[in-house]
């Protein structure tokens, strides 16, 4: 009897070893593309992957208090590298797997001209203007940078209304809640965006680069996988399905 209790006990602590799954928080503008990247992970490998989307600056406060994820992709170079001075990471980890496009975005409805670019944004038609939260939002940020860089932040700043992270800025769009968005063209080129509205790219040069980096955390409980996930993201035919979604490869990551 003891031993088919023991044996019962091996089972479970196996069945479950074999179901446990990395935890990732990711950057919302990824909401789009990792799915896919997920389940061909899982497929290949047999590993399960757990995907958070939000800010990656509220990603980051929850890591600095705890939060136990085994690995941070976030839309900012310096959240992970602030992460890496604190002694929270996996040292040498960090990778940066994609810069990141702006894009003005507006339903299908609209009769703005994208073909003036942020500028289309000053017609009275416009009442709302979606963006993500700049305190803590890397896309949010660009947004603020790229309407100050055109000269028209002032005029505006009155029009924004704030998403908690990306992807709710996009939605603000979506449901009618705004009358335009400055988004993430990872976002835009979602066949539910995409079949919505219209969009046109911002210059990169209205913006600091949205330099995308991951980077292995201290608090993951098995690192291996982890590492055997960030690997994933370097494959060619994932860096062509980024690309598909808008992202380009930094220098240093064409180079590998």
């Amino acid at each position: 009897m003891r031993r088919l209790l023991l044996m019962a006990a091996l089972f479970c602590c196996a069945t479950l070893a074999s179901a446990q799954e990395i935890v990732v928080a990711a950057a919302a503008d990824l909401s789009g593309v990792f799915p896919e990247i997920i389940s061909r992970f899982e497929k290949e490998t047999g590993h399960k992957v757990k995907a958070n989307f939000g800010s990656s600056g509220n990603f980051l406060l929850q890591i600095e208090n705890g939060a136990p994820f085994d690995l941070f992709f976030s839309a900012d170079v310096q959240y992970p590298q602030r992460l890496e001075s604190e002694g929270l990471t996996q040292p040498g980890s960090i990778y940066k797997y994609a810069i990141g496009k702006l894009v003005l975005y507006v339903p299908a409805n609209s009769r703005l001209d994208l073909a003036r670019g942020l500028h289309a944004l000053q017609s009275p038609e416009v009442k709302r203007i979606a963006i993500a939260n700049p305190q803590h939002a890397p896309y949010g940020r660009a947004a603020v940078e790229a309407l100050k860089k055109e000269g028209l932040y002032d005029s505006l700043q009155g029009k924004l209304v704030m998403g908690e992270n990306i992807s709710q800025a996009a939605q603000f769009v979506q449901s009618g809640n705004a009358d335009a968005g400055i988004l993430a063209l990872s976002l835009a080129v979602t066949p539910a965006m995409k079949s919505a509205g219209r969009f046109a790219e911002i210059p990169a040069n209205d913006h600091a680069p949205l330099e995308q980096a991951a980077v292995i955390l201290k608090s993951s409980h098995d690192k291996a996988a982890a590492a055997l996930f960030l690997d994933y993201i370097r494959k060619p035919e994932i860096v062509s399905l980024l690309a598909r979604y808008g992202f380009t490869m930094p220098a240093a990551a064409k180079s590998k």
